[in-house]
């Protein structure tokens, strides 16, 4: 099987090399516990490691905010950028008016996505985050409108990591159930001040840990533990 290595410390060893190729994954997680600086990683060290084009698509932050966040860790992602390894936009949704269009609109993101994909060959590919556009479909239909855009990423031909907030359960895995359903694999992380931690809840097509593993946040980014273990007593 080929796999995307993630180049975040440790989390390799905890998947047998690295994520599937051309897989889904929900990284999944309460406030503050480090989603959107994991799903940042991931597509930083696939440009800078691994020569893989990647695109960062924000849904709740500007493109700039989500800059001076990776610059903060040294990632020197402007270079990057001229390069075409990397990219960061914004999905830009406008106002909920009606079923129809919330759904003509997600056809035209992922139009647009793929667009974007093809322009740079982009083989890895974030979106931050699924909670935030599901608020914005509101009661229109969200539940099948999420399900809709979740499953046409699949046809990008990227290894697709998305964002879901939780409410920092150790059984919470999706907010809204549809993302879990649909991912290939599921990746929760949990925060209990001071203590981080991460579970791989699933992941179709290899074997992985299904232990609780340490993780800090350190100046460079994620460093996880494959070695030690958490107990789940430790989580709420």
């Amino acid at each position: 099987m080929e796999r995307v290595k993630t180049g975040i410390s440790g989390l390799d060893q905890l998947l047998q090399g690295g994520f599937p190729s051309d897989s889904n994954v929900l990284v999944s997680g309460g406030n503050g516990t480090g989603k959107t600086i994991f799903s940042m990683q991931y597509v930083y060290n696939g440009a800078a490691q691994f020569k893989e084009p990647g695109i960062f698509v924000t849904v709740e932050s500007n493109a700039k905010s989500i800059a001076w966040d990776m610059q903060s860790f040294n990632w020197g992602i402007h270079e990057l950028q001229e390069k075409k390894l990397f990219n960061i936009f914004r999905m830009s949704l406008g106002f909920a008016k009606s079923d129809r269009y919330v759904s003509d609109k997600i056809s035209e993101q992922l139009r647009l996505i793929e667009s974007k994909v093809k322009e740079m060959n982009a083989t890895r590919l974030v979106i931050d985050s699924t909670t935030a556009f599901a608020t914005w479909m509101e009661s229109f239909e969200f539940r099948p409108r999420l399900f809709e855009f979740l499953d046409g990423l699949k046809d990008l031909g990227c290894t697709t990591l998305f964002t879901s907030e939780t409410s920092g359960g150790k059984t919470d895995f999706s907010a809204f159930g549809v993302e879990e359903f649909v991912a290939d694999g599921v990746i929760a992380l949990y925060f209990v001040p001071p203590n981080r931690s991460i579970f791989v809840r699933k992941m179709r097509g290899t074997g992985h840990s299904t232990s609780l593993h340490p993780f800090e946040i350190t100046n460079a980014g994620i460093l996880i533990k494959p070695k030690e273990q958490v107990m789940w007593e430790a989580i709420k």
